[in-house]
C-alpha cells in the first residue's frame, strides 16, 4: 500500500511516543516565552516548562478552550510575529466574532502533508483529476485540500462550491476523478447527476467529505449515486484544518497525524483523561504548529481512539467518527451555528419579537433545512401580514449576515413556545445524524 511518508506513517510505536515527548517538550517551552494567556495558566498550576519531560506529563498542562480565541481575538494568541505569518482562516464563533487561526510557512508544509497523506491513503496520486467543492477563503476546507492535491502532484480543480450545474459539467467535461466537498452536497449532486442522466458520463473514483457529521448510511448512498468510494477526513480550524485525521483503504477510523498531534480522550464533566478504548471529549494538542499552536485544547467532539494496529500497515492510532458535542454548537450545511448567535440578532434586530425562539432542524432529500420560530410581542400581535413579513425579511437578512448561512424565519404568536422551567429547549434536531 503506497504511503506519502512511510518513514513517519509506519514508526513504530516507542519510536513515535519519544517523538511526541520531544516536540511536546520544545512546544511547552516555546509557548511560555510566547503566549500570555498559556504563561499565566502554567503559573497558575504552579509549573515551569522543565516540568514537562514527556508525553506523560501531558495531562499535567491546562487547558484550552474555544473561548481562549474570542477573549484575545484576533491575534492575541499567536506564538509568531505578524510578519512571519503568512495566510490566516477563519470560521465563526458565538458571538459573531471570528475565531481566527494564523500559519507560518512551515505550518502550511506540514498542513499540506497531512492532506497528501489522506491523498494518497485512499490511492490518489498525480494521475488524477481532484474537484474541489468546498468553499474557499476564511474556511479552511478549500485551500486545506488544494495545497494536499498540488502536494502528490494531482490536477486540481478548484471550482469552489456552490453552481450544481456547472460542478456537474465541469466533472464531465475535465474528468475528475475525485471529489471534495460536504457530505450533503455529494449528496445532491448524485441527485442531479442521475437526474441529469449523467451517471455514466462521470470517472469519479473517490470522494473526500467532511466539515458536517453524516452517518453510513449517507456514505452508502453517496457511493451508489456517484459511482465512487466515500471516504472522511476531520479537521478543525483551530488545530490545522483538514487532515488532522482522514481514513485509509481500509476505513476502519480516521488516522492521526500523530507526530503533529497528541490526542487525548477526557470525561467532559470532570477533565479526567480516561483509559483506552473509553469514550468522552476528544482532546488536541499541536505539537509542530508555529503561528497559532494550541495545548489541550478541548474540541466538545465526543468520540473513541482505536490503539490497536491497522491492516494499511500504519501505526498511528484512529478516532472513530464524532457521536456529538458536548455543547451546543449545531453544524448544518457546514457551517457553525451557535443558538446565543440568534438570540443576540432578535435582542438587537427588532424590539416587536421577543427572544423567546426555536431552532428547527431537519434533511429533506438529503439538504439540511434550518427554520427558526420566533414569538411576536403582544403589541405586535394585532399587525398585519405585510407587516410581519417585513420584519421576517429583516430578520432573515441579519441572521445571514452573522451566520453565513440561509434560514426561514416564521414569526409566531405571542406564548406559542413552549415554556420550561430548566434549561430552555431552543434546538429540535430531526436529522439524526449520528444514528448508527
Amino acid at each position: 500500500m503506497k504511503m506519502w511518508q512511510k518513514e513517519i506513517e509506519t514508526m513504530p510505536r516507542e519510536e513515535l511516543k519519544k517523538l511526541q515527548g520531544e516536540r511536546l517538550c520544545r512546544q511547552v517551552k516555546r509557548m511560555y516565552e510566547r503566549v500570555e494567556l498559556f504563561r499565566k495558566r502554567m503559573d497558575e498550576a504552579g509549573l515551569k516548562p522543565e516540568d514537562i519531560r514527556g508525553v506523560e506529563d501531558l495531562k499535567l498542562l491546562p487547558f484550552s478552550y474555544k473561548q481562549d480565541l474570542r477573549d484575545y481575538y484576533p491575534y492575541g494568541l499567536f506564538a509568531e510575529p505578524m510578519e512571519n505569518i503568512v495566510r490566516v482562516h477563519a470560521s465563526s464563533g458565538t458571538t459573531g466574532k471570528k475565531i481566527v487561526v494564523g500559519y507560518t510557512r512551515k505550518d502550511l508544509e506540514a498542513w499540506a502533508d497531512c492532506v497528501a497523506r489522506m491523498f494518497t491513503a485512499i490511492g490518489l496520486d498525480n494521475r488524477d483529476f481532484i474537484q474541489i467543492a468546498y468553499g474557499y477563503g476564511l474556511f479552511t476546507g478549500g485551500l486545506g485540500a488544494h495545497e494536499g492535491a498540488q502536494r502528490i502532484g494531482a490536477t486540481v480543480i478548484p471550482i469552489s462550491s456552490g453552481n450544481t450545474h456547472n460542478q456537474i459539467q465541469t466533472m464531465v467535461d475535465f474528468g475528475s476523478t475525485a471529489l471534495c466537498c460536504t457530505p450533503s452536497y455529494a449528496m445532491y449532486l448524485g441527485e442531479a447527476v442521475n437526474e441529469a442522466g449523467l451517471r455514466d458520463k462521470i470517472k469519479l473514483k473517490a470522494g473526500i467529505f467532511g466539515a458536517e457529521p453524516w452517518t453510513e448510511d449517507m456514505r452508502h448512498a453517496i457511493e451508489d449515486s456517484l459511482g465512487l468510494k466515500a471516504y472522511d477526513i476531520y479537521g478543525l480550524s483551530e488545530i490545522m484544518g483538514p487532515g488532522v485525521a482522514y481514513e485509509c483503504s481500509e476505513q476502519e477510523g480516521m488516522h492521526i497525524c500523530e507526530d503533529m498531534f497528541i490526542a487525548e480522550i477526557i470525561d467532559p464533566d470532570t477533565g479526567e483523561v480516561l483509559p483506552e478504548g473509553a469514550t468522552g471529549e476528544l482532546v488536541f494538542t499541536t505539537l509542530t504548529k508555529e503561528g497559532f499552536p494550541v495545548i489541550r485544547y478541548r474540541t466538545r467532539d465526543i468520540c473513541t481512539l482505536i490503539y490497536e494496529p491497522c491492516k494499511c500497515g500504519r501505526t498511528h492510532i484512529r478516532m472513530k467518527k464524532p457521536q456529538g458535542r458536548s455543547d451546543d454548537m449545531l453544524i448544518i450545511r457546514g457551517v457553525n451555528v451557535f443558538p446565543s448567535q440568534i438570540e443576540e440578532v432578535l435582542l438587537r434586530v427588532n424590539e416587536d419579537v421577543t427572544p423567546n425562539y426555536q431552532i428547527i432542524v431537519d434533511r429533506v432529500n438529503n439538504n439540511d433545512t434550518f427554520d427558526i420560530n420566533v414569538e411576536m410581542s403582544e403589541k405586535m400581535f394585532g399587525d398585519d401580514v405585510k407587516t410581519i413579513e417585513l420584519i421576517e425579511r429583516k430578520i432573515t437578512g441579519e441572521l445571514r449576515s452573522v451566520l453565513g448561512i440561509g434560514a426561514k424565519v416564521h414569526l409566531v404568536n405571542p406564548k406559542s413556545i413552549e415554556r420550561s422551567e430548566g434549561k430552555a429547549k431552543r434546538v429540535i434536531d430531526n436529522r439524526k445524524v449520528y444514528k448508527k
